[in-house]
């Protein structure tokens, strides 16, 4: 009797043994009868590493990239769909016979995951962060028509630093979201370097990070009123997403 060939998806990324990804994809294959389904986790310390994981990784089709790669990767890429152009990051890698192609589903996970906590007041966004994950923040706030400025350590012409950030702007800007990594398992105790007590009940607090639930962000900006929200539905948004393109033919 002739058997399917497995077919092999994973996560690349630096540090990732608590990823939600792989126990993710392991229920939606059992739950859709694809036995012969697998994905793995492919924590590296470069990535410069990928081509030896894509050369030896048999029947490998689809990876999700995480922190810190989602920009790096992209010179090892063949070619990118349109939005992970012009948003500068990927997190999605379909591997075919004509190469990698990197895609960006993250814009869409946030995207389907902050649209139903949106009140008319909130049309200006601080984004904390400057890396892979803010631009595809980035790119998601302006499709919803949704003004917003970054936030960083080092402050310049362009971007807040954290010591810049009072009650006048706390005022203007009623969606705070969290790109960083701060306040990730184990290192719960960690938070973005803000005065919470500028939160009120108009605010939303977005934090990227899932794990733990309820990180230290988003219980601090509670206190204060503020609708908090972690990343889960927005992970599982552009997991959804992704495997979308991993399976179209």
């Amino acid at each position: 009797m002739k058997t399917n060939k497995a077919k092999i998806f994973g996560l690349v990324g630096r540090n990732i043994s608590y990823s939600f990804s792989a126990g993710y994809f392991a229920e939606k294959f059992e739950e859709e009868g694809l036995d012969n389904y697998y994905y793995k986790n492919f924590d590296i310390q470069s990535i410069r590493q990928l081509p030896e994981i894509i050369a030896n990784t048999k029947g490998l089709k689809g990876l999700n990239v995480t922190v810190p790669y989602k920009q790096e990767v992209i010179p090892l890429l063949d070619s990118l769909s349109k939005k992970a152009a012009v948003i500068g990051a990927v997190n999605t890698i379909k591997i075919t016979k004509k190469g990698l192609k990197g895609y960006n589903t993250d814009h869409y996970g946030f995207r389907k995951a902050l649209k139903p906590l949106l009140q008319p007041w909130h049309n200006k966004a601080l984004i904390l962060g400057t890396g892979g994950a803010s631009k595809a923040v980035a790119f998601a706030l302006r499709d919803m028509k949704i003004e917003y400025d970054f936030v960083s350590r080092t402050a310049t012409d362009t971007v807040f630093g954290y010591d810049s950030l009072d009650r006048e702007i706390f005022d203007d800007y009623q969606i705070i979201i969290n790109t960083t990594p701060l306040g990730t398992y184990p290192k719960v105790e960690e938070c973005p370097p803000l005065n919470y007590r500028l939160f009120t009940e108009k605010h939303i607090a977005f934090d990227l990070v899932y794990n733990p639930e309820e990180t230290l962000f988003l219980k601090n900006a509670a206190a204060g009123g503020a609708t908090a929200k972690n990343g889960f539905d927005m992970l599982v948004h552009q997991a959804d997403k992704a495997w979308k393109i991993w399976n179209k033919s």
